[in-house]
């Protein structure tokens, strides 16, 4: 209470002894008849995008293979379907030619099973697309792969369908996550 009383006590002495300079007093004014010396010009910089993202970033565009982040499974697998490999090569490719960039891969699963048992199943997806990402050209240091388990469900409703959206690796790039 007291200290509250203090600081509007205080804010309202700094306020009231607050002035405003008369136009004699104004910095930067001339007087009439004085020339003033033109202002200096301004500089501008673009403004960079977050690291490993370009602007017009081809991860940003929905026509590309690399727009796509995410690898789903079958029930209880961990093996890659063919129809996700492109999108991992365009990834590794991506990643081969920008070292400084870094990916994480984050394995997730349906609620099905314990939580033991998803974590190790997640793990497993996780590390296989780091193993494709590798193979495709990427160096082991630019991917973390990590197991979500069912932490991190895409959908909660309690059918097939939305199972098979949280059986899933998604991919993050640095400054995603």
């Amino acid at each position: 209470m007291k200290k509250a009383l203090f600081s509007a006590l205080a804010l309202a002495l700094l306020y009231g002894c607050a002035s405003t300079p008369t136009d004699e007093a104004q910095p930067g004014a001339a007087a009439p008849g004085e020339r003033t010396a033109p202002a200096a010009p301004v500089t501008t910089r673009p403004v960079q995008p977050p690291v490993g993202v370009e602007l017009g970033s081809p991860l940003k565009d929905p026509s590309s293979a690399l727009s796509k982040r995410s690898i789903f499974y079958e029930l209880d697998k961990a093996d890659i379907k063919d129809e996700y490999r492109p999108i991992l090569q365009a990834h590794g490719k991506y990643l081969a030619e920008r070292r400084g960039t870094k990916i994480l891969v984050q394995g997730n699963c349906d609620e099905r099973g314990s939580r033991e048992y998803n974590i190790a199943l997640g793990q497993r997806r996780a590390e296989g697309v780091k193993r494709m990402l590798v193979l495709m050209g990427a160096s082991e240091s630019q991917v973390e792969s990590v197991s979500l388990g069912e932490e991190k469900p895409r959908c909660n409703e309690h059918s097939e369908g939305c199972w098979s959206q949280n059986r899933r690796s998604d991919m993050l790039y640095s400054g995603e996550f």
